[in-house]
């Protein structure tokens, strides 16, 4: 992308941000400016610093030492007010997450207008903000229907009323944290086609990912954070995925291959499979995962990969079908008793399902096989045991914490997934059940993960691997199937499809339409 002109206005300038919480110093003495017409990627590893900085820019917390400063109206750059979004907002600062913010009850016009308008208000001032919107729509590309309940759009849409919320305020500077998670790669075009627009009629653009490929194709610059210090500060063009990725971590990465397998009979099969309620319910599943296999299945947010993982995992019950696994129908089986049996859960949102925060790392460890010999006596928990156990595997998993005893809340995302990985792989388990396995990690929790679900592969385990990366799913899935409003379509080799074909599926277009 052509970087902006040389004398671009600065729009936001960070300095000298310092931050601890502690004894850990999250941000260092990190300084950052953003120009006018620019879109600055943000990398880093988990637990880098990068939320941590944006939630300063934005007012949710206070830095220790240094100061925001904002393009005045004047033309020159004045301190922002520490500690307040609401000084951010009126400043044009806008922020959309990763996990949108949306009133799923109300409109998309209605969620755009919400907080805008003072309580006293005699009465709702919609025609000219409808006006607004409309002008604001049609310059941006950024078209969406107004009047739909936010619980009816797709996840595109959804985004798209987030950033209008943002530019509604006349936000000038725009935050966007992981903002192609959650899409398909037609959808990911679209929305950086948008950017694009945006930020030549003068807008900045700071966004978080850890897509590399997405920062090169779409930034004009790259600041990276290690350890809560900014160690690079380059224009894109001229650098290399391997170089940030290296830069991220501090070491060379080594990227993770699929070898060619043979894959084993049967071992996990789901016959016409139907569960659950409403837009996540499934409908006629039927799968059959092999030993020694990685069995991908891609997917939109929201067309039954919850459902579909929880019935799995013993969590739904059927209301038709039959699982089996090596032959034997399971019937109405419980999570505990699908744990008994050889499967492992790698849940979709690690922090709610995959961990009790308030518990320690060597208990989170332990939590699934707290009934076993090794961990309790006569209805005694061994804690001394536990914790033992705990050292070897957050030595051998890389778990980077203080210590066993630390509370697993104050872990990072990726830190979080070690631990699941770690209880789970241990095991030896037949079935690996991985729901987004990967999602917000750096690009070295991402090949650790990797590489943990190829070599349960190579020792015979079937892997269900359930994504919305189509990278991921390409590089480590022998054969693929979509899943779109509930169903799921027959599996194919990977080396039959490409992102495009997958894309356009996911997006409920059938075979033909694909190819």
């Amino acid at each position: 992308m052509a970087p902006p002109a040389n004398d671009a206005p600065v729009l936001l300038r960070l300095e000298g941000i310092n931050k601890r919480f502690g004894a850990l110093t999250a941000n260092g003495d990190v300084s950052l400016d953003l120009r006018q017409g620019e879109i600055l990627a943000l990398l880093g590893e988990n637990g880098a610093g990068k939320t941590t900085l944006m939630n300063i820019l934005f007012g949710h917390y206070v830095a220790d030492e240094g100061q925001v400063l904002v393009l005045g109206p004047g033309g020159a750059l004045e301190e922002l007010e520490p500690g307040s979004p609401h000084a951010a907002l009126d400043a044009g600062i806008g922020m959309v997450h990763q996990h949108f913010t949306l009133a799923e009850n109300l409109s998309a016009f209605d969620n755009i207008l919400l907080g805008t308008e003072a309580l006293s208000a005699v009465k709702s001032a919609r025609l000219p903000a409808r006006k607004k919107l409309d002008e604001l729509m049609a310059r941006s590309g950024l078209t969406v229907n107004l009047d739909t309940r936010i619980s009816n759009l797709s996840v595109g849409e959804k985004q798209r009323v987030e950033i209008l919320k943002a530019l509604y305020r006349d936000a000038r500077v725009l935050v966007l944290d992981e903002p192609t998670a959650v899409l398909t790669p037609q959808e990911s075009e679209t929305l950086f086609a948008t950017l694009t627009k945006l930020v030549g009629d003068g807008l900045g653009i700071i966004f978080i990912s850890h897509k590399l490929a997405e920062v090169m194709a779409s930034s004009h610059r790259v600041a990276v954070l290690r350890g809560g210090r900014k160690v690079a500060d380059l224009p894109t063009e001229g650098s290399s995925q391997r170089e940030l990725a290296e830069l991220m971590v501090g070491h060379e990465i080594t990227e993770t291959v699929r070898v060619p397998g043979s894959p084993g009979g049967p071992l996990l099969v789901l016959t016409g499979v139907a569960a659950g309620h409403g837009r996540d319910a499934i409908s006629d599943v039927s799968l059959n995962l092999r030993a020694g296999e990685i069995l991908g299945i891609a997917g939109v947010s929201g067309n039954g990969q919850t459902t579909l993982a929880r019935v799995i995992s013993g969590l739904e019950t059927v209301s038709a079908g039959k699982l089996m696994l090596e032959g034997d129908e399971l019937g109405q089986v419980s999570a505990r008793q699908m744990i008994d049996i050889g499967l492992a859960r790698i849940p979709e949102d690690r922090h709610h399902d995959g961990i009790v925060g308030a518990m320690t790392v060597s208990e989170n460890l332990a939590i699934e096989a707290i009934r076993k010999p090794e961990n309790q006596r006569f209805g005694m928990l061994r804690f001394s045991a536990m914790r033992d156990r705990a050292k070897g595997l957050i030595k051998a998993y890389d778990i980077r914490c203080q210590s066993e005893a630390s509370p697993a809340r104050l872990l990072s995302g990726g830190n979080i997934q070690k631990i699941v990985l770690a209880r789970t792989l241990e095991t030896e388990p037949k079935v690996v059940l991985a729901a987004q396995p990967s999602r917000g990690l750096d690009v070295g929790a991402t090949s650790d993960v990797h590489k943990r679900l190829l070599a349960a592969r190579a020792r015979g385990a079937g892997v269900i691997l359930i994504s919305e990366d189509l990278d991921e799913l390409m590089r480590l899935s022998d054969r693929i199937a979509v899943i779109h409003r509930g169903h799921l379509s027959q599996a194919e080799p990977t080396e039959d499809l490409d992102r495009g074909k997958l894309g356009l599926r996911m997006a409920g277009h059938d075979g033909e339409e694909a190819a």
